[in-house]
């Protein structure tokens, strides 16, 4: 499960580009006012023209292994993370790649073939991504989330990882496989960091930086395009609401209750699907909760009764739309909205009815932190602080809430623990419950400036897309860039366009595949080449 104190290939979208513009990403900029140079250009064409096939069948193999955390599993214990390895070895080595493997740290590079005889070292420029995946339903996916799905969905590569973040790692590859071919002078050495647990624990990642040292300039190309240079910081807000004693349930035998409620699968998804049991519950109400259920947008429905015209029970399953949870808006919430589907009825106090006060009361149908007491604020660059229950699940102790939280610049953590405290301290004395194992955790939104290479990064988008003057943008999530030095990310998803990394049917379309391996190689020549 992913930690609370970061999150994996973490984007959020549609911060500055309007549909408009999203029509002009296919079109090549002949009359940008961008200047590439002619070795760009010409082996980024000779890149696509060149490798479309490989890349899609490398593509393919490596999304068959699920290289999801595993407790007491490590990359080098884990049978999918051997596997994957054991993959990327030999398409490096097919590639003519240099390859080392540091355990939970892989690196593939491509040396520089201008060596200066004064420099102790040679520089490089790095790019940093990840190999691990979050964890899929194959119940709601056509083929097998770990089978490249070609046919369902014709223009599409679906598959868990295709968008976040193997893809990626496929496209860079094969970018510094054109490279190689064409024998360009390059004064830099072009290395790829792939990490292997983003989605679930930093730590060993820092304990590699500990002894190993990056290059100065880096492209994470983990988040969106054009130029990402502010991430929201990783939060989570976690309460457990108690088992009620056995007398006080036993009050309820007779009257129409709530005596399950839960939803949600892994911390950083906005979760597709929920459900509740009720108890003894009468034909007038049964009518009353479908009728308002067909009323609400963007969810589905299936209600399982164990009779007809009497009292008896009823099991509710909820299906709304999954989404990376650091963009709440492009999801429909299960939890939330089937929380709201059981609101207007007064229940019986249960732990079940006790959550689902809790998601009505304190979240409601809001992705802002609207109803959270005074959490809510918002940065007029980052946007907005954005809030999602994303697990909401039955334990011994009793049903255990996660929200999800991204937190722009603007308030420390310290006033956020306190007003979330808060908040939660007054809906308890309003319920006469104690919540326990109640936590926050508040991770640090960056910012980034002057980096030395933005303004190249976005002459390549600009040139590739033909979207005039780009400007940096600030996403939702979180990704490897915190710790590197100089780190900007570089796509690989588009500004605009909803993200599926971390949802059910995650893919990256064939053309944006291809316009990727254009604009990484393009961006990889402008950032090596010899002076």
């Amino acid at each position: 499960m992913e930690l609370p104190q970061f999150d994996c290939t973490s984007l959020c979208r549609r911060f500055s580009y309007s549909l408009l513009a999203t029509a002009l990403w296919t079109s090549q900029a002949a009359a940008s006012s961008t200047s590439l140079s002619q070795d760009a250009l010409k082996v980024a064409d000779y890149a696509v023209s060149t490798y479309d096939t490989q890349m899609v069948k490398s593509l393919a193999h490596l999304i068959s292994f699920n290289t999801q955390a595993v407790e007491g599993q490590t990359p080098d214990t884990n049978p999918a993370f051997i596997g994957f390895k054991s993959s990327l070895k030999s398409l490096s080595q097919e590639l003519g790649l240099d390859y080392a493997d540091h355990g939970y740290v892989v690196l593939i590079g491509l040396d520089a073939n201008v060596v200066d005889a004064q420099r102790s070292q040679v520089e490089k420029l790095g790019i940093v991504t990840h190999g691990d995946v979050q964890p899929a339903n194959p119940a709601l996916w056509t083929k097998s989330p770990y089978v490249l799905d070609t046919e369902s969905e014709p223009g599409k590569l679906i598959g868990r990882g295709t968008e976040d973040d193997k893809g990626a790692i496929v496209t860079a590859m094969y970018a510094m496989k054109a490279i190689k071919d064409k024998q360009l002078k390059r004064e830099k050495r072009i290395e790829l960091l792939v990490y292997l647990a983003e989605e679930s624990d930093w730590d060993p990642l820092k304990a590699f930086l500990a002894h190993y040292t990056p290059a100065q300039m880096n492209i994470t190309i983990d988040a969106e395009y054009p130029v990402v240079t502010a991430e929201k910081g990783w939060s989570k807000i976690g309460f457990t609401v108690p088992n009620l004693e056995s007398t006080q349930e036993q009050g309820v035998a007779k009257v129409p209750s709530i005596t399950t409620f839960s939803g949600g699968y892994f911390a950083s998804q906005v979760p597709q699907q929920a459900e509740a049991q009720i108890h003894a519950i009468t034909p007038s109400l049964f009518e009353q909760l479908q009728a308002s259920a067909a009323k609400q947008q963007g969810m589905k429905y299936r209600f399982e009764r164990t009779c007809e015209q009497a009292v008896c029970d009823l099991h509710i399953l909820a299906d709304g739309k999954a989404a990376h949870s650091s963009t709440p808006e492009d999801g429909v919430n299960a939890v939330t909205h089937l929380a709201a589907l059981l609101k207007p009825y007064t229940w019986p106090k249960t732990t079940a009815a006790l959550t689902v006060a809790a998601m009505n009361e304190l979240v409601g149908l809001g992705i802002y932190a609207e109803q959270f007491g005074e959490l809510a604020y918002k940065d007029d660059f980052m946007g907005a602080l954005t809030l999602a229950p994303t697990v909401v699940a039955q334990t011994s102790k009793g049903t255990e809430v996660t929200i999800n939280l991204r937190r722009p610049v603007g308030k420390t953590p310290e006033l956020l623990s306190a007003q979330a405290k808060d908040a939660l301290n007054k809906w308890q004395t309003e319920h006469q419950v104690t919540l326990i194992d109640v936590e926050s955790y508040w991770g640090e939104p960056m910012v980034m400036k002057d980096a030395p290479h933005q303004q190249t990064l976005l002459d390549v988008f600009a040139h590739f897309t033909g979207i005039a003057s780009p400007k940096p943008v600030a996403i939702g999530g979180s990704t490897n860039s915190k710790l590197f030095p100089n780190a900007l990310s570089f796509g690989p998803a588009m500004p605009g366009v909803e993200y599926t990394g971390h949802t059910e049917k995650e893919f990256i379309t064939h053309k944006q595949f291809m316009l990727n391996l254009k604009m990484y190689t393009a961006a990889f020549i402008e950032l090596t080449a010899a002076k």
